[in-house]
């Protein structure tokens, strides 16, 4: 991405992730753009955002540790061990998309916001969110997946089921 350090500064202000993150990438001093994760998402004119293979890919993998946390979740199978590695793994792909990712400008900037929500997930299911349970991050995560498939161009992406 081209503003990679601005995406990561946005996510590891917003919340305290940035242990998890560890020194993958350096964050650029002096820049707060903490607000990006609050912001609303839109298309571009109308038309979904275009993405690059590392997108993809990134969020293919986030799509699967989603999808198979939710079913040991419903199950009331989830121990908070199992939703702080889940957390590990986001963080770890929201890494792999930052340091890969190449979007147009426009594009970069919804993404930051959508990165910023996932990771705002990420902290619930690491048990970071005083009175938030770690399923209510997970959910929050699968939310923020299905509305990457409504703004993000990514063929054959699938929404995620997210009731019980």
């Amino acid at each position: 991405m081209k503003s990679t350090t601005r995406l990561l500064a946005t996510v590891l202000l917003a919340f305290p992730l940035s242990a998890m993150v560890g020194q993958a990438i350096a964050v650029e001093a002096g820049h707060d753009h903490a607000g990006a994760a609050h912001q609303t998402m839109e298309l571009n004119n109308g038309q979904k955002w275009q993405t690059d293979a590392p997108l993809r890919q990134g969020m293919g993998t986030l799509h699967e540790i989603v999808t198979s946390g939710l079913s040991g979740a419903h199950a009331n199978q989830s121990t908070p061990a199992d939703y702080r590695q889940m957390s590990g793994k986001v963080m770890g792909q929201i890494t792999y998309i930052v340091q890969n990712c190449k979007l147009a400008p426009d594009a970069d900037a919804q993404l930051h916001i959508l990165l910023g929500n996932i990771a705002q997930g990420a902290e619930t299911m690491d048990g970071k969110v005083a009175g938030e349970q770690p399923e209510t991050g997970l959910i929050k995560i699968a939310q923020a997946l299905n509305s990457y498939g409504t703004y993000f161009d990514h063929p054959d992406w699938k929404a995620i089921n997210v009731a019980h």
